[in-house]
């Protein structure tokens, strides 16, 4: 089998356009997932037992469905069941969010569940209020301790995007099979996407490094 490239090389803008519609999309499902973590993790550890109950349901039920499904559901079925239309790039936000969003929970959980309970008592006894406590004493201890399987998480969100493809969402994957269909030349589309996602994964990791030692030098 031959490689030729250079059939490929005026689709570079396309592929450009591409990678930014998987950032477009992975970002905000990333940082939304983090708030919704947060709101099941209070959630999970609320004095209501429903509120208990349906946390972590809500957790349970994502983690043990596919991806694809929630997509599926967030772009077929909610416009049904509301009766209005979600644009596929919105839907797909929605689905990554809300997906991201049992992961990061359990991330959370993990991490709380590492920090001294000695913690809570002392602030409780210089007269911390619950907000406070967890403002000035919890989150950026927990942040610190949870960064690495965080941007683990994002590196998944990242790569879940593919999936968006089945909505219409014109991300990498999707503009490599238009460029496939268009150029008859699948190797060499998938190998460019591939690329891109690489350099996109790798400069995530590179920038994670750099956030790690930032934050132990401000601890320090």
């Amino acid at each position: 089998m031959d490689f030729d490239f250079a059939g490929i090389t005026p689709h570079l803008p396309a592929f450009v356009q591409g990678a930014f519609v998987t950032l477009g999309v992975s970002i905000p499902g990333a940082l939304l997932g983090i708030v919704v973590g947060l709101v099941l993790v209070a959630g999970q550890r609320a004095p209501i037992a429903p509120v208990r109950w349906a946390s972590s349901t809500y957790v349970s039920f994502i983690r043990g469905t596919p991806l694809l499904v929630q997509i599926f559901f967030v772009y077929y079925a909610l416009p049904g069941l509301f009766g209005f239309n979600i644009p596929a790039y919105f839907a797909g936000v929605l689905a990554l969010c809300l997906n991201s969003g049992a992961f990061v929970t359990e991330i959370l959980r993990a991490g709380l569940s590492s920090l001294p309970l000695g913690q809570w008592d002392a602030a409780k006894s210089v007269g911390l209020s619950r907000y406070k406590t967890w403002r000035f004493v919890i989150l950026p201890q927990l942040f610190y301790r949870i960064l690495p399987p965080l941007t683990n998480e994002f590196t998944m969100v990242v790569k879940a995007t593919p999936l968006l493809s089945v909505i219409t969402v014109v991300e990498i994957t999707r503009t490599a099979q238009h460029v496939m269909n268009e150029t008859f030349r699948p190797v060499e589309a998938f190998v460019v996407a591939a690329i891109f996602y690489f350099v996109m994964l790798f400069s995530l990791s590179r920038a994670t490094r750099k956030l790690e030692t930032w934050a132990e030098a401000y601890r320090a």
